[in-house]
C-alpha cells in the first residue's frame, strides 16, 4: 500500500492532463498512487489513461464515471483511496519534482493523531507563492483561520488523512447541479482537526478560462442548492469568524431567492444572522443576475 494517494477528477482536460502526469513521473519519491477519475469526459482522456496505464511508469488507476461534477469525482476518489494520506491535484495543475518526497518525509517526522493532515503552499508557474509564505512561527492551524488570523490570502494545498475523509458521508447531489465545492468535505474535518503547516510548494496552479474560479457567477445561478448547503455548514461553525459567517448568510439568502424557497429562514443554520444579512442577500442576487448577463 502506498503512503499517499494523489487523485485528479477531470472532465475534458486531455489538453492539460499530460502536464499533470509528466510531473508525477518525475517525482523523486514514488511512494504514491495516482487515481485518475474521469467525470464523463468526451475527449481523449480515456485513451491517454489507457496509454499511461500500459506504460507503467507510475502506480496508477483509472476510473470512469458518468458526468456529475467535481464533487462526485471527490466522492469516488475517497471511496477508492487506500493510503494513509490523500490529496487532490487538479487536471490543470502539476507538482514540483520533490512534492511527494516533501509531503511523506514531513508527515513521517511530525504526524500526530490529533491533526487532520498537512497544509502547504501553491505556487504560480513563475515560482511565486500564491498569497505569500506562511509565518515561520506557524506550526499548525485550521485552514479557516489562515486568512483571518494568520493573514494568508491565497490558494493552499491540503493533504488529509484518508481515514478521516472516509468517515465522512459522500457529498450529496442535487438534481443536475454540478458545482458543489469539495471544500465542504474539508470544512467538516477542519471543525475537529487542525493541519500541520508545511511552508513549501506542493503544487503549481495555473487558472483556466473554463475553470471553476473563472465561472463563479454561472455556478451561483446553476447550483443554488449546492451553494446553500456549503453556506449552511459555514454558518454552523462556531469557530468561524463572524465576518465569514455573515458573508455566508448573505450568499445563502441569494441562493434561496434563486430557489424561490419560502422556508429559507426556517432552514437556515443561523436564522438570526440570516435575517440580518437578508437585505445584502437580495442585493447580491440582483448583482449576480447582472454579472451573468
Amino acid at each position: 500500500m502506498k503512503t499517499l494517494t494523489i487523485f485528479t477528477s477531470t472532465y475534458n482536460r486531455a489538453n492539460t492532463l499530460p502536464r499533470t502526469y509528466e510531473s508525477l513521473c518525475r517525482q523523486t519519491c514514488q511512494d504514491f498512487e495516482w487515481l485518475l477519475i474521469d467525470d464523463g469526459s468526451t475527449d481523449e482522456t480515456s485513451q491517454l489513461a489507457e496509454k499511461w496505464t500500459k506504460e507503467g511508469t507510475i502506480c496508477m488507476r483509472y476510473a470512469y464515471k458518468e458526468n456529475g461534477g467535481l464533487h462526485t469525482g471527490y466522492n469516488r476518489a475517497i471511496e477508492l483511496a487506500n493510503s494513509k494520506l490523500c490529496m487532490c491535484v487538479d487536471s490543470d495543475d502539476w507538482m514540483p519534482e520533490n512534492g511527494v518526497e516533501i509531503i511523506i518525509s514531513f508527515w513521517e517526522k511530525h504526524h500526530r493523531n490529533d491533526v487532520g493532515g498537512i497544509v502547504g503552499l501553491c505556487f504560480t508557474p513563475d515560482e511565486k507563492a500564491i498569497g505569500g509564505h506562511f509565518s515561520p512561527k506557524l506550526k499548525a492551524t485550521k485552514f479557516i483561520d489562515l486568512p483571518y488570523k494568520h493573514h494568508h490570502h491565497g490558494d493552499v494545498k491540503m493533504v488529509h488523512r484518508t481515514e478521516l475523509l472516509k468517515k465522512l458521508k459522500p457529498m450529496p447531489s442535487f438534481g443536475n447541479e454540478k458545482f458543489f465545492n469539495p471544500i465542504y468535505l474539508f470544512h467538516q474535518i477542519d471543525m475537529n482537526y487542525p493541519l500541520l503547516v508545511l511552508n513549501k510548494n506542493l503544487c503549481y496552479v495555473e487558472y483556466q478560462e473554463t475553470g471553476m474560479t473563472n465561472n463563479i457567477f454561472k455556478q451561483y445561478e446553476n447550483s443554488p442548492r449546492s451553494f446553500s448547503e456549503l453556506r449552511k455548514l459555514v454558518m454552523s461553525r462556531k469557530d468561524a469568524p463572524l465576518s465569514l459567517r455573515f458573508r455566508s448568510a448573505i450568499h445563502y439568502v441569494s441562493s434561496q431567492i434563486m430557489l424561490r424557497n419560502n422556508k429559507w429562514l426556517k432552514e437556515s443554520a443561523n436564522p438570526f444572522l440570516t435575517l440580518l444579512a437578508s437585505p445584502f442577500g437580495v442585493l447580491l442576487f440582483f448583482y449576480i443576475k447582472t454579472r451573468k448577463k
